[in-house]
């Protein structure tokens, strides 16, 4: 029996979401902006720790807000099945305190309208265009630190363009969310090459 794992991927507009995924999924980057207009559903498969997992990778359009009840999100398509997603991933760029506002926002909400638990849910705090660093507007540390020790959220920076830790956030959130989903510590996970056009990855 496969597990399937649902990932919420939210983030203000143009911070590299899509970008993000398909540099995980596909190997793939392009430098032409395209603006996410509806939801998009994307399935790899991963191989961690000798089991196989289905991912189900919901690209979110940009959404005002974080649906606080089952009617709202069934009501507007952009946000089907991100209240019971079993992870998340925030993404801001590092240059962009607006898309940070952003998160920080949908953080919030995740925690008071997500159903059941909120704090056993795994939310990942992305900051993206790695590359861009020396125009960030602040320090990464300051960022870790409000995301790590105050919101308990995990962290990680990376570049899609240069597919700079994307793997990494990836196999670090998989991690979490099968060890909490599990109750059981994970062993290490190692990851053997990037997926490929195959759509499946040992990790």
């Amino acid at each position: 029996m496969v597990e399937t794992l649902s990932i919420a991927v939210i983030g203000a507009p143009g911070v590299g979401k899509t970008s993000i995924i398909r540099q995980f999924i596909y190997n793939d980057f392009s430098e032409v902006y395209t603006p996410t207009r509806s939801r998009y559903v994307y399935r790899p498969s991963v191989i961690l720790n000798g089991s196989m997992y289905d991912l189900k990778i919901l690209d979110v359009p940009p959404i005002s807000s974080f649906p606080a009840s089952t009617s709202q999100e069934w009501m507007d398509l952009r946000c089907r099945g991100v209240r019971n997603a079993n992870a998340y991933i925030l993404v801001y760029d590092i240059c962009c305190v607006e898309s940070f506002e952003y998160v920080k926002m949908i953080r919030q909400q995740i925690v008071e309208h997500r159903e059941g638990s909120s704090h056993e849910v795994p939310i990942l705090v992305v900051g993206s265009k790695r590359d861009l660093q020396r125009q960030r507007f602040t320090p990464r540390r300051a960022v870790s630190v409000l995301v790590k020790k105050t919101w308990k959220c995990g962290y990680v920076e990376c570049s899609a363009k240069f597919n700079w830790h994307v793997t990494l956030l990836f196999k670090e959130l998989l991690g979490i969310a099968v060890a909490r989903g599990l109750r059981q510590n994970h062993t290490s996970i190692r990851l053997q090459g990037a997926l490929q056009r195959n759509r499946c990855s040992v990790m």
